[in-house]
């Protein structure tokens, strides 16, 4: 599940090391950048980029799931992260696992019967996060963290990469969560280091965050015109704003046309707010007014699926 890994090694976590001296005789394309502050050395590990000066050494920019398996599209589960680590070590001559991280993807890729748009275009809105989408991709921005949709063929074709034969001609969806700060907060640790990563209940638990915030997206469903389920008035209500939803486009355009209204001064922040309720609650609607769409039901089945087995 770990795809990019930003990690530093500092002073702190090691002794009796020089970097400067050190450390550069095990890379490659190395640079010497002189600034102020005193001289930084950078370069490559494989597809890994290498960045010190005395006081630390930071590995990132790059994905530890390919540098270790050869390309991301495959699942690099928790005995493959410490394989991965110990390697690192061993190519930098330095204990990575002691090393902090700064940045951490989870991520998996599903092969899915409709092309991956279909999934995206019933994915809602998710509590604390702020949703944007964009040509080909859904992204949920939140404070510190970053879940991401998106076609992985369509990229490896914009990267000009090789797609894996067994991907080949098929239908990509990626889902992926981004730690990209505040890792120990986010994650309820006193620190994350390398060797954390690999830690069996750690990794399970990075996991169910992983599925979980994803169940907390609100689907959209499928609306349906079933006058058997309509006993009441309030349910024969629901079903008229289902039906409008529906009209325009979805629970989301409905949404931002009422957004737009309320910007052009045609509607109050009250106005807005009770029929954006409206919505939301009639969208909720589970007494048979709508029905889960088939495209999220199988990508529900896959979510469950990714972490049943962890490795």
């Amino acid at each position: 599940m770990y795809d990019s890994v930003n990690c530093k090694l500092t002073l702190a976590e090691v002794s009796g090391i020089d970097f400067l001296s050190e450390t550069p005789c095990y890379l490659d394309d190395v640079a010497e950048h002189q600034y102020s502050s005193g001289l930084v050395v950078t370069g490559k590990a494989g597809g890994l980029s290498v960045s010190l000066n005395r006081f630390q050494v930071k590995v990132g920019d790059g994905s530890l799931c390919k540098w270790y398996l050869g390309n991301n599209y495959q699942t690099m589960g928790r005995r493959d992260t410490q394989r991965a680590f110990e390697k690192l070590s061993d190519t930098l001559h330095l204990p990575m696992g002691k090393s902090l991280v700064t940045r951490l993807d989870l991520a998996q890729n599903f092969i899915v019967r409709y092309p991956p748009e279909v999934y995206m275009h019933h994915l809602g809105q998710l509590k604390y996060f702020k949703r944007y989408p964009t040509d080909g991709s859904l992204y949920y921005m939140g404070n510190g963290s970053k879940l991401c949709f998106y076609d992985k063929n369509r990229e490896q074709r914009d990267k000009k990469e090789p797609i894996p034969e067994l991907y080949e001609g098929r239908n990509v969806l990626r889902y992926e969560q981004r730690y990209i700060k505040r890792l120990p907060y986010l994650l309820n640790v006193p620190e994350v280091t390398g060797a954390l990563l690999y830690d069996e209940t750690f990794y399970i638990g990075l996991l169910n965050k992983w599925r979980q915030l994803y169940r907390q997206i609100q689907k959209i469903n499928d609306i349906t015109i079933n006058f058997q389920v309509m006993k009441t008035k309030q349910e024969l209500y629901k079903m008229g704003v289902l039906s409008l939803v529906e009209h325009v486009g979805g629970q989301l355009e409905a949404i931002e046309q009422i957004n737009e209204a309320a910007k052009r001064g045609e509607l109050t922040r009250k106005q807005a707010y009770d029929l954006r309720l409206a919505i939301n609650e009639a969208c909720k609607e589970k007494a048979g007014l709508t029905e889960p769409n088939e495209a999220i039901k199988e990508l529900d089945k896959k979510i469950n699926e990714a972490i049943r087995f962890y490795r």
